[in-house]
């Protein structure tokens, strides 16, 4: 049985050779990369959504240069220590499978099953020929195509926040692993891009079915030694949209970088049950 569920009657998917069926016969074919489209069209708000092909370019080269690696192996090293045998994993906004692969690894190891989903199906399909042993959907973080308490951990690892959704689909007692950046995550990438950068605000929210743990920081420093380095950096950040002119031509004329990188993994574990989709404390 397959972790996925139908997005259009939430009933189980079995997943065949070339297909994954429901029992009330909808049914949504696999791709030939090996995953899946659970996007329904009336939750598609455009003909393309997500990040396009040449965003999620530019993060696959960026990431494969291993400069965020101190981060996969704490998100790795969270998930194998926070969960039981068998573990279930729903990366939600897995990307282009960088860190999705990584994670299915770790899941493997102990006999356990991992899922991804994404928005942007350029970023699916390269995260499907990433990681084969996963399954690997076209879907939102804000309709997941799982069933109620279904899994043992989530993983959310720069990605937009549904948390009364990630509550829906984990079971009581699992793990919420949520990556936001730190204070001065790329710092002097802003310093390049604007006159006055800001530091990012650190704070701990609580959310609805879920009780804090801790938090755990990460930071890392590199230099980028080539222009094309620096510009996958910043096509991959949110900065790429809202940058002044003047700061992408500063950006642009430089050969090396050395960047810090400051993480925050914030670690939540799922209270009470789930009734009828909704989370209950």
């Amino acid at each position: 049985m397959s972790l996925f569920c139908c997005p259009i009657c939430s009933a189980p998917l079995e997943r065949g050779e070339r297909a994954y069926i429901c029992p009330n016969g909808h049914c949504y074919d696999i791709a030939k990369e090996g995953y899946v489209n659970l996007l329904p069209a009336n939750r598609q708000h455009s003909k393309a959504p997500g990040d396009d092909r040449e965003m999620a370019a530019a993060r696959t080269r960026f990431l494969e240069g291993g400069w965020y690696q101190p981060l996969r192996d704490t998100l790795c090293e969270l998930f194998r220590r926070e969960t039981g045998d068998a573990p279930s994993l729903l990366d939600a906004g897995c990307g282009e499978g960088w860190y999705t692969a990584a994670l299915a690894s770790a899941a493997a190891a102990k006999g356990g099953r991992t899922a991804g989903v994404d928005l942007s199906k350029p970023a699916v399909k390269k995260a499907a020929r990433r990681c084969p042993e996963a399954e690997l959907a076209v879907a939102s973080v804000y309709h997941l195509p799982a069933a109620d308490g279904g899994v043992d951990a989530v993983v959310d690892c720069f990605s937009p926040l549904a948390a009364e959704e990630f509550a829906r689909v984990l079971r009581p007692g699992g793990v919420f692993l949520y990556v936001v950046p730190g204070p001065r995550h790329l710092w002097e990438l802003k310093e390049v891009l604007y006159d006055r950068p800001y530091e990012n605000g650190e704070k701990r929210e609580t959310y609805p079915g879920f009780r804090y743990q801790d938090v755990v920081p990460v930071e890392t420093r590199f230099t980028l030694p080539r222009r094309e380095d620096i510009s996958d950096l910043f096509r991959m950040t949110p900065y790429c949209w809202k940058t002044p002119k003047a700061g992408s031509e500063r950006l642009a004329a430089l050969n090396t970088l050395t960047v810090t990188a400051q993480f925050r993994v914030h670690v939540f574990r799922r209270t009470g049950s789930v009734r009828g989709g909704v989370a209950v404390l």
